[in-house]
């Protein structure tokens, strides 16, 4: 059985705050792209995980597809499987791809056995994952608060029919490393209600607290920011805590691969 985790990107990201448990709260809006890892799992006679594409850096223990089998397993008793995972999504990028492919093992693992396991158990063994993980589940565009797991989903009819264009310059932002950089101390602007707010308007209304210091570390992030307003985005910004860098558009711009370096990782989703 195959299934395909998908990217997300934030629009707009606020952390309000930090919890007494070590986390932030935050608010943002998780919009799913197309982009896309590849997992398959079927039955074995001993577990076993392998992955190709992008390497996967970190302890294997510590990898999200096997700590939801692990969750599953001990809770159902279940027998071996094999996991393969081929990895597109880039890495310390803001794209969610280490969080989506532990929740899209969650339900590939429920789908071939059969489990049924309840929506808000599901959830809360996400939850347990990371932050990101319960919006995989929904995979919708939804406003996230809380941690991120409080979703309410949303239309955002503004993007019907837009091209969304996304560059890594190949850097790795740690998350850890960018939220201790945040100054915690001014309260948050009220989060803007995007599913009436025109997207000629969101430039300068809806923004990434963690751009003032991700530009600042790396300018040459901020600057694929700028490269794409100057190739006609009508909105564009980081995502998550970086690096990558996306543009919204009416239709890419013709010559848009060779706007930036060959080093560069550019992809099209619609």
């Amino acid at each position: 059985m195959i299934v395909f985790p998908n990217a997300k990107i934030n629009l707009g990201l606020q952390i309000t705050g930090k919890r007494a448990d070590g986390y932030h709260n935050l608010r943002t809006v998780f919009y799913p792209i197309q982009l896309s890892d590849m997992l398959e799992a079927v039955r074995a006679d001993e577990f076993s995980f392998h992955s190709s594409g992008l390497p996967i850096s970190g302890d294997p223990e510590t990898n999200l597809c096997i700590r939801a089998w692990q969750k599953l397993q001990a809770a159902y008793d279940l027998p071996p499987i094999s996991l393969y995972l081929h990895k597109i999504i880039p890495m310390g990028a803001g794209l969610g791809g280490g969080s989506s492919d532990g929740a899209f093992t969650l339900r590939l693992i429920n789908q071939l056995f059969k489990l049924d396991c309840p929506d808000e158990q599901l959830k809360a063994f996400a939850l347990e994952l990371g932050s990101d993980c319960p919006f995989f589940l929904l995979n919708q565009p939804a406003y996230a608060a809380s941690r991120g797991e409080e979703l309410t989903q949303i239309e955002l009819p503004q993007l019907k029919g837009k091209t969304i264009l996304l560059a890594n310059p190949g850097i790795h932002i740690s998350t850890g490393w960018a939220f201790s950089q945040l100054d915690l101390s001014k309260p948050a602007p009220a989060f803007p209600d995007l599913s009436a707010l025109p997207l000629d308007q969101w430039k300068d209304i809806l923004l990434n607290d963690f751009e003032p210091v991700v530009f600042n570390a790396h300018p040459e992030i901020a600057s694929i920011r700028e490269r794409f307003y100057a190739m006609g985005a009508t909105y564009a910004a980081m995502t998550g805590t970086g690096s990558t860098v996306y543009g919204i558009f009416d239709t890419a711009p013709a010559d848009w691969k060779e706007q930036f370096p060959s080093h560069y990782t550019l992809l099209e989703s619609k």
